[in-house]
């Protein structure tokens, strides 16, 4: 093998020889150790996008003579994070016989269940529709990448030529084709018209290359890719004016932020006209060059060229007729002025599935745009949740890189009409959907819970995610609150959630959390007011100071969250949840106890107050009345349980059972059991409940409200 350059510019060179000589003599380990080093690069292939394989030689559990067996990522997944478990194991003669039986493009689809027949390990991931693009092929080793720099040419009006040229005929073309195995068919043609080509570039799809060792075929798929990508940048210098030049200029980044967080959920409540949507906003630095060009015009409409593009970001975007800079403050008119710009992209896109669509084609899917461009300002993306939203956006940043690209070198050519919905509408697409897990009871919904880095407060936020919800953290205490989001990464995931130092007295620290929830989600769905304290004190010991401190809190805080979460539901328009955790002591006189149980009293008719002018807003708002729960509380630390305990004549060590034992169910109650309380008001089965106190005390009879 002769000596290569480890440098690149343009990839990330990641191979590591003494983890790769630990894998030796185990292709399947190698391949799936080359396919993570791929994924970890963004610009060698896009979140779930491409697949990778390698052929090895196997011992045929049934005759126990060696065959050859193809391993290549399954269905679903992404190569940045492939494990075995990941990938489909197939026959590769058997799959290669699948040509005799195959009847012509027109049933296509028909061979994707015939790959079952190919199976060697039953155990292994379902087959993906881009099996036989690697099984027809006879390499070893085999790449298949959606890099922006190679689909930049491969969209580009004179890709094939460009291709010819830059690599002086070793890569072969393969007009577009939709994935399946008529498109394996012609790469063996391919190569069997072009021997010895190192790989083959996809019409306005993507790249193949192989090696004879997964070494190899890393190598030479970065080395293909650092090629693509210098001959762009080399364009770049020469275009001079990207995109036509700069026709808007973005605000600076605080106003960016600013702009997108007023605006974020008023897109949001369009996009949720059928469900809930989860959004996304970025402004980076290659977007608002798109946005703000002169070009945007004329480009964003014509859509995206790759499937594993426009399947994420639907056709093309919708694009806002706004200034930069323009004031957003008069919500009914904003809305009043978007409503046709939502009703035109809507129709457009039913009139692309009406003239595209075939007798047996799937239903129309939601009409609403997943990407919408306000110039200056940024990318606003709105999807099932917060995952998809996100890597939505990235994809039409992948899309960007590929316009900004192929016209630097040529001019960007998109997908017919026709072609793209064949993709988005493909009956095996259907059926993948179909087999996705149904949507849990809070999916799309955003929920901010006061003083959720702890007790109460985080263990209703687990459960809302635990049921699809996305959170937004928050505590007044940093270090706690740190805590909480280490702990929601770790079980489950970045995007589940987002952190905000909130304390409810701070009017800033309120806007600013509202801000955070619009900018990392699209805005608010559940308020559950849960942040407190508590003071036990008799009437003489009580300072003007106790007093102030737990109505600020407890009452002035509720109200103030309701009000600023309330201005962005009337923004969304779709309704919300208010659900103030209130207390036992609303209803239950007791010693030591004027202030907190006249706080928590004024909590309880406020939240009646505030059930009846919403309502008309569908907006609901409900009680939860805990009593003693004291695992992991901030309420029970400081002088509450030594006040308590006073008050009853008892220890705190024994106050968990004499609260238990003076309920009728003898319960000792936990913060799991207030956040199924929360969650029985928003999962759904009580969406026509508002102005309720739902009790979890274990039975207190003189808390009964009724």
């Amino acid at each position: 093998m002769s000596v290569r350059t480890t440098q690149f510019k343009h990839v990330s060179y990641l191979w590591d020889d003494a983890k790769a000589a630990e894998l030796e003599g185990d292709e399947v380990a190698l391949l799936i150790y080359r396919s993570n080093l791929l994924g970890a690069d963004l610009r060698l292939t896009n979140y779930g996008g491409g697949n990778t394989s390698c052929k090895a030689i196997a011992k045929d559990p049934l005759t126990g003579s060696e065959v050859e067996v193809m391993w290549i990522k399954g269905s679903g997944g992404d190569i940045g994070t492939l494990k075995k478990n990941g990938l489909a194991a197939l026959y590769v003669e058997r799959l290669r016989s699948l040509k005799n039986v195959y009847r012509g493009v027109a049933y296509e689809d028909e061979m994707v269940e015939l790959f079952n027949h190919c199976i060697y390990d039953l155990a292994s991931k379902a087959p993906s529709i881009d099996t036989p693009l690697h099984g027809f092929l006879p390499f070893k080793h085999i790449d298949h990448l959606h890099p922006d720099a190679a689909i930049a040419i491969a969209a580009a009006k004179d890709g094939k030529k460009i291709t010819q040229e830059l690599f002086d005929g070793t890569i072969g073309w393969v007009e577009w084709k939709k994935p399946g195995f008529e498109l394996g068919l012609q790469l063996k043609q391919c190569l069997d018209e072009n021997p010895g080509i190192r790989g083959i570039m996809l019409g306005s799809h993507g790249l193949f290359t192989w090696g004879d060792t997964a070494y190899e075929s890393y190598m030479n798929t970065l080395e293909v890719i650092e090629r693509c990508a210098e001959y762009l940048e080399e364009n770049y210098g020469k275009k001079g004016s990207i995109f036509g030049g700069q026709k808007v200029k973005s605000l600076d980044e605080a106003g960016r932020k600013k702009q997108a967080a007023a605006i974020a959920p008023i897109l949001r409540g369009f996009c949720s006209s059928q469900k809930h949507m989860i959004g996304h906003f970025t402004d980076d630095a290659r977007v608002l060059e798109f946005i703000n060009s002169n070009d945007l015009d004329r480009l964003a409409p014509l859509g995206t060229s790759c499937p594993d593009h426009f399947l994420r970001t639907k056709i093309s975007p919708l694009v806002l007729d706004l200034e930069p800079g323009e004031d957003l403050s008069d919500v009914k008119a904003l809305q009043q002025r978007l409503t046709p710009a939502f009703k035109a992209y809507r129709q457009m896109y039913t009139d692309y599935y009406n003239t595209c669509k075939h007798d047996n084609s799937p239903a129309i899917r939601d009409t609403n745009p997943v990407i919408i461009l306000y110039p200056g300002v940024g990318l606003f993306s709105f999807s099932k949740d917060k995952q998809t939203a996100r890597v939505a956006a990235e994809f039409y940043t992948n899309a960007i890189n590929v316009m900004k690209g192929a016209e630097a070198i040529s001019e960007y050519t998109s997908l017919p009409r026709q072609e793209a919905f064949d993709i988005e509408y493909w009956l095996l697409e259907e059926a993948k959907l179909q087999r996705m897990p149904k949507p849990k009871a809070l999916s799309g919904k955003i929920a901010l819970i006061t003083g959720s880095a702890g007790g109460i407060g985080k263990a209703i936020a687990k459960k809302f995610v635990d049921e699809g919800a996305v959170v937004i953290l928050n505590d007044m205490n940093t270090e706690r609150l740190d805590g909480a989001g280490e702990e929601f990464k770790k079980q489950y995931g970045k995007d589940s959630y987002t952190t905000a130092v909130l304390d409810v007295t701070n009017s800033q620290q309120i806007s600013t959390a509202l801000e955070t929830a619009a900018l990392a989600f699209g805005g608010i769905d559940i308020v559950v007011n849960n942040a407190g304290l508590s003071i036990s004190k008799s009437i003489a010991d009580h300072t003007e100071k106790d007093w102030d401190l737990l109505y600020d809190v407890l009452v002035k805080g509720q109200f103030f969250i309701t009000q600023a979460a309330v201005e962005v539901m009337k923004k969304q328009a779709i309704g919300g949840d208010i659900i103030n955790i209130v207390s036992k002591n609303a209803l239950v006189s007791g010693p030591n106890n004027a202030g907190y149980g006249s706080a928590k009293a004024a909590q309880l008719h406020l939240s009646r107050l505030n059930a009846a002018e919403l309502g008309a807003d569908g907006i609901r708002v409900n009680v939860v009345n805990p009593d003693a729960v004291i695992s992991d509380s901030n309420i029970w630390a400081g002088g509450w349980a030594e006040g308590r305990a006073k008050a009853y004549g008892i220890t705190v060590a024994e106050l968990p059972a004499f609260y238990a034992k003076r309920t009728l169910l003898n319960e000792v109650i936990l913060p799991a059991d207030i956040a199924d309380a929360c969650f029985a008001f928003t999962g759904g089965l009580l969406s026509k409940s508002t102005g309720n106190v739902l009790n979890v005390d274990g039975g207190v009879a003189m808390a009964f409200v009724r």
